[in-house]
């Protein structure tokens, strides 16, 4: 049954031409060198500290390290953080 909806999703992306991101509900991040990081599709903010940032996703948590860090702009889906990145892991 997973795998049938897996690749009904699939199929519906194509067939709409959207981005793997919104129909698997995946995170979208852009990093600028190791100083700026947008992140897209979060489902909020677990911890925050000036060398550590993690958000719970729809399935997991991102984990970001580094130095410096501060949060520039944050909305209900998205994040923006400023610092010396070190780090990115997906849990």
């Amino acid at each position: 049954m997973r795998r049938m909806n897996r690749r009904l999703q699939k199929w519906t992306a194509n067939l709409l031409e959207l981005p793997q991101d919104v129909v698997y509900d995946l995170p979208r991040l852009t990093m600028i060198g190791d100083r700026q990081l947008y992140i897209e599709n979060h489902r909020g903010v677990l911890h925050f500290s000036s060398d550590r940032l993690r958000l719970a996703l729809s399935k997991g948590e991102l984990e970001v390290t580094g130095e410096d860090l501060v949060i520039r702009t944050i909305w209900t889906e998205e994040v923006f953080i400023e610092g010396v990145i070190k780090h990115i892991e997906v849990r």
